[in-house]
């Protein structure tokens, strides 16, 4: 199980809105098959590794080890519970329940009614852990949502006049790369995109560049900035108009619960997960609302003395990663 976990990561950045799988196929103690979902609307993990077995005469004596409830419906694949049932699989071993109404033990239930034996629940924390923001969409009925910032030794993320370069390392900037790759969307609020003036892409990376997504509630900030320039599909969030241009749509959303509306609007998008990399404002009102999933915060040997205060989250525990002369904390919600 822990092979199909690892397997199932290979498809980070590539299978939303779909779950991340891996699947396994073991006869006599000996794998003879295995595969992932490796993009979206392509074979599910289960076909990959079914059809990675070179003597299909095996599967019947075999035990399936998928990281993911079997689907059991037709979407863009036909129904994965059904081809271990064609296949006369003899046993299937999963490790997280799908929580999706669509499959909802549905899976479980068809492979059962072909007399398979199931057994489920084999590192179920690490699997749901692995989709969590999977699980976060269809349980929350919103984006994951993790939020980023980089806080000099001091303790400020941005200088008074808004400036924030460069507070992290070059490796550092460069994991923010990364990240963005893994992740459906990128969020910035208004001040980030006027003072900052980013492009949110994966430059220093490899892989696709997210949404780009940015408020501006009275359409203030200036036509010719990077985030306006058309090379990559962004949503500017108002509460002004609605139009849609090439790459370029302007979503308007009422100013009661304003938050809460960008991301009901995002899910109705199925966007899974959104990065949030604004300033001290945008943070702090998501991280006041509850509305966070995630923190991945560089603490970083620079002082600025005064400026713009990073958001607190001091009596939290986290996870920490030394990069370079920087620190990386990871705070869970």
């Amino acid at each position: 199980m822990q092979r199909a976990l690892d397997l199932a990561e290979l498809g980070r950045g590539h299978v939303s809105p779909n779950p991340m799988v891996g699947c396994v196929i073991v006869h006599n103690n000996t794998i003879i098959g295995e595969g992932y979902h490796q993009k979206y609307g392509g074979p599910h993990a289960e076909v990959n590794a079914i059809n990675s077995v070179t003597n299909p005469d095996l599967l019947p004596e075999s035990t399936c080890y998928v990281t993911l409830e079997p689907c059991a419906h037709f979407g863009r694949t036909p129904p994965c519970a059904d081809l271990l049932v064609t296949k006369k699989i003899k046993k299937v071993v999963i490790a997280s329940m799908d929580t999706n109404p669509l499959v909802g033990g549905k899976g479980v239930q068809k492979l059962k009614g072909a007399g398979i034996e199931v057994s489920i629940g084999v590192l179920e924390s690490a699997a749901r852990n692995l989709n969590r923001r999977f699980f976060t969409m269809i349980e929350k009925k919103r984006p994951y949502i993790l939020l980023k910032w980089a806080q000099t030794a001091d303790g400020f993320m941005a200088r008074n006049n808004f400036d924030s370069k460069w507070i992290s390392s070059e490796q550092s900037r460069m994991m923010v790369h990364q990240w963005r790759a893994e992740e459906d969307a990128i969020l910035v609020g208004t001040n980030t995109a006027q003072y900052d003036n980013p492009r949110l892409d994966v430059r220093d990376w490899h892989g696709e560049s997210p949404l780009r997504l940015v408020i501006d509630r009275h359409l203030r900030l200036p036509t010719d900035l990077n985030l306006f320039d058309g090379s990559l599909p962004t949503i500017v969030y108002n509460t002004v108009k609605t139009e849609e241009k090439e790459h370029l749509n302007f979503v308007e959303i009422g100013e009661k619960d304003f938050l809460q509306n960008i991301l009901a609007d995002l899910y109705e998008r199925k966007v899974q997960s959104v990065l949030v990399e604004g300033g001290s404002f945008l943070l702090n009102s998501l991280m006041a609302l509850g509305l966070w999933d995630e923190a991945r915060v560089f603490e970083c040997p620079v002082l600025f003395n005064e400026g713009i205060m990073a958001p607190s989250l001091k009596d939290a525990s986290a996870e920490t990663i030394q990069l370079q002369t920087d620190v990386l904390k990871i705070y869970r919600h």
